[in-house]
């Protein structure tokens, strides 16, 4: 039996609408193709009623154009957080039209959720056909998001690499629908190491924590069925 309430900021599910606090971002990029990626942010800022940072990004266009006058922090910080900065102007693109690279165009999702006032990102497998180094810079790039504009970002990934595993604060590790781990990423080894678990020499602790909770469900299935 379960029992409880849940509450954001101190306030009940019907004191606020809840689907402008948060956005789920799936593996799939879907993008007007033929918009920049500035004006792509923009629309997406103007549709979720973000006025404030709708006119950052307009007055960012008419400053750049300024060759003596360089983007104020507060208007720049935004493109600048995603690495976005670096193709503003260009096209989004598609498999027919020639656009950003696979990387950016995954960031310009990230960033049509995170312009408006949602501070919460449910985030499934966003690495699905991405090479290591780009995950990587994805992720540092969502970090930035949450550490700089204080948003909160849950993030599913398979088999991330150790320097992306590094970038994350918080680690929930689940095995047949239960919560086995939940808590800081530095003390995860700790942890497991407490139980008897301990990490190999030259091993990922990604991969080492994936093999053990494979390992133990099967285990504990076979002796079950040995049991029986």
């Amino acid at each position: 039996q379960v029992s409880g309430s849940v509450t954001y900021n101190g306030q009940s599910l019907d004191k606020f609408n809840v689907q402008r606090t948060s956005a789920y971002i799936s593996q799939t990029d879907n993008h007007i193709a033929e918009l920049t990626v500035r004006e792509t942010l923009d629309f997406a800022a103007r549709w979720q009623g973000a006025s404030v940072l709708s006119g950052y990004m307009n007055d960012l266009v008419h400053l750049e154009k300024e060759r003596d006058i360089q983007p104020s922090p507060e208007i720049d910080a935004f493109m600048k957080v995603l690495g976005l900065d670096v193709c503003a102007n260009t096209l989004v693109g598609s498999d027919m039209i020639r656009g950003v690279s696979g990387g950016q165009k995954k960031r310009v999702t990230t960033g049509e959720m995170i312009v408006g006032p949602r501070k919460t990102l449910l985030m499934d497998e966003i690495s699905t056909g991405l090479d290591s180094s780009t995950t990587y810079q994805i992720v540092k790039c969502i970090g930035n998001f949450v550490h700089f504009m204080e948003g909160t970002v849950l993030m599913a990934l398979l088999q991330p690499p150790p320097e992306t595993f590094d970038l994350f604060d918080d680690l929930i590790l689940l095995s047949e629908g239960y919560v086995v781990y939940e808590g800081p990423r530095v003390e995860v080894l700790e942890f497991f190491g407490s139980l008897g678990f301990q990490l190999p020499p030259r091993k990922s602790i990604a991969d080492f924590l994936q093999e053990v909770l494979y390992k133990q469900i099967h285990r504990e299935q076979a002796f079950i069925k040995t049991f029986r």
